[in-house]
Parts: C-alpha cells; structure tokens; sequence
C-alpha cells in the first residue's frame, strides 16, 4: 500500500489527506467534491493530478492506492459532502477520519476474517 502525508503544501497552500484508497474509488469520491464544490487532487506514488484522466483509466494507467486531498481550508465541506463528521470521536494518530469510519461500520475485527 502506498503512503502518503496527511498534510502536505500543494501551489504553495496547505492540503490535507481525507483518505488512500483505490483509485476508481478516489475518483468517485472526487467527482462527488467537484459537485458540491469542493476542490480536490489525487496523488499517485509518480505525479499529482487535477483532472480524472480518463484516458489513463480506459487504457489501464496506475490503478493501485492514491491519496485524495483537499485543500486545508475546504476539509469540513468535504467530509460533510462525503459523509463524514468534521471531528470523529476515537480516531487514533495516523488515521483518517474515513478510514476510522470504514473500520466502525466494519464492526468488530475491523471486517477481518477470524
């Protein structure tokens, strides 16, 4: 799994990590920002993008985990667009606030066979 910062400077701002996840899903999530407003950018382990190239998805570009950020200043907009609370209660350092989310949806184990 690729790893990213949670907090890096992008254009000279600082931007904030929501999550790594796979890259369709990032882009899904990221058209889901777009439409409420919200500016976000995917980064890959090579480059950082603005626009979804979807010729790079059709003819099966990198594909594995990126992470989607968002700019500091527009963090609770998206979090509330995605369906995520500004403040999740229990998050431990190094976790997002979606990745502590999927783990309490996932119940006990964390959605791990047993």
């Amino acid at each position: 799994m690729a790893t990213f910062e949670d907090r890096v400077l992008y254009q000279g701002d600082p931007w904030v990590r929501v999550d790594t996840l796979p890259r369709l899903l990032a882009e899904g999530w990221r058209r889901t920002l777009l439409e409420g407003g919200v500016v976000s950018v995917v980064r890959t382990p090579f480059q950082w993008s603005m626009g979804s190239p979807v010729i790079e998805i059709e003819t099966g570009g990198y594909m594995g985990d990126v992470g989607l950020y968002v700019p500091e200043v527009q963090l609770p907009e998206a979090l509330a667009l995605l369906g995520f609370e500004d403040e999740e209660a229990g998050v431990e350092a190094g976790t997002t606030r979606a990745e502590a989310t999927r783990a309490e949806d996932a119940g006990p184990g964390g959605g791990q066979a047993g």
